[in-house]
């Protein structure tokens, strides 16, 4: 049973859109050290996601989420009863947002007007190597632990009438640049039952980036002498907390689930535009996302000696009022079906996964007193993910 089910928890994940909860994509999961012997993965998919509404000019915003596919690899090697390690290849996380700059359906098509945010786009991109070594003690708990280094690249740009008074446009471009961080956890199991719960602490990753901005809003920064803007500046990448665990709880029939924390609010991008100065003490952020909890529950069963299911929730409730345009919605509900086939040391899982994104007012401005620009209310996503492994 445990070797048949063990993939289902990490697969209902990975397969998940994480278009919610900052610019997340994979939850950075540790699962691959807890299968049996010595083991290989391969993963890969795609998600479809749709995100749209209505700006306060009246235009349609169209979709602004694009699709994107993922893959990962991962080896964990058993050096003993006690000591293995592990390499996991990964993207962590990724954004890619863009708001047409053609105008959508008017509800009275003589107004003379543009899109709101028309222009406006964010791009992340980002590969993480993680190596990861544990040692289980005679008494069934264990502790792991590693390094993780994390490759990063993307790029920004503000247009569009709602951000008229921060003087758009503004592009910012950074370049790729790798940073490094670590991963502390550990775990108890019951191997009679299948049960096992873990904690791991992935800490804050820093990116020394190279940046390079353009714009109006540069020009009147530099008091006309330039529109260009280039210098070094370190921006974090959050930390956060994973509780995951699962359980035997009839014959052939396991539960599973997870609590996942992520500090959203130290994800800060600070150089030498943002953050702005406003006349009444506040200050314009670029990038303003809050704090995370998401929550996973499921159920698996093995119905023959190859095939076994999976059926599992997902919940990440809403968080603040007002969003960032670069982060259009706010909280999530999904679903995910998973199969497992599995023969002689093969295991292939294949899931489906649709998540209801929550509706949000998009906003800009000084933080804690933002202007709504637009209304998403039509977000939802679907996500395919297959993973292939091998034990031996």
């Amino acid at each position: 049973m445990k070797k048949i089910m063990s993939g289902s928890a990490v697969l209902l994940i990975t397969a998940s859109p994480l278009v919610a909860g900052g610019i997340e994509r994979a939850p950075q999961s540790l699962a691959v050290l807890f299968e049996q012997g010595n083991y290989a993965e391969l993963s890969f998919g795609g998600v479809d996601p749709t995100v749209e509404g209505r700006d306060v000019a009246g235009f349609n915003t169209g979709d602004v989420a694009q699709g994107y596919g993922f893959v990962g690899l991962s080896y964990k090697h058993q050096f003993n009863d006690n000591l293995s390690a592990a390499f996991i290849v990964e993207q962590p996380f990724g954004a890619d947002i863009l708001y047409p700059t053609q105008p959508g359906p008017l509800p009275n098509p003589a107004v003379d007007a543009s899109p709101v945010l028309g222009g406006t786009r964010v791009e992340v991109n980002s590969t993480t190597l993680t190596g990861l070594a544990r040692y289980k003690f005679e008494n069934n708990f264990s502790v792991h632990g590693g390094i993780r280094a994390s490759r990063a690249d993307g790029g920004v740009t503000l247009n569009g009438a709602g951000y008229s008074r921060i003087s758009p446009p503004y592009n910012l471009e950074i370049n790729d640049e790798w940073g490094m961080g670590y991963v502390l956890g550990a775990a108890y199991e019951i191997p009679e039952i299948a049960a096992r719960v873990s904690l791991t602490y992935n800490s804050p990753i820093e990116h020394d980036f190279e940046m390079t901005e353009t714009g109006d809003i540069v020009l009147a920064a530099t008091r006309g002498l330039t529109d260009t803007i280039s210098g070094t500046y370190t921006v974090k990448t959050p930390r956060s907390w994973t509780l995951e665990g699962q359980t035997g709880i009839a014959q052939d029939t396991l539960v599973f689930g997870s609590i996942r924390w992520v500090k959203w609010s130290e994800f800060i991008v600070d150089n030498a535009v943002f953050p702005i100065a406003t006349p009444t003490g506040g200050t314009v952020p670029l990038v303003e996302v809050e704090d995370t909890t998401t929550y996973t529950i499921g159920i698996g069963r093995k119905f023959t000696d190859n095939w076994s299911a999976s059926l599992s929730f997902l919940y990440e409730p809403s968080e603040g009022d007002t969003v960032s345009p670069l982060a259009p919605t706010n909280g999530r509900k999904g679903v995910t079906l998973a199969g497992i086939y599995t023969m002689d040391n093969i295991k292939i899982t294949t899931g489906i996964n649709y998540t209801r994104l929550g509706g949000s007012d998009v906003g800009i401005g000084e933080t804690g007193n933002k202007t709504t620009v637009a209304t998403m209310d039509d977000n939802h996503a679907w996500g395919v993910g297959v993973r292939i492994g091998y034990s031996f």
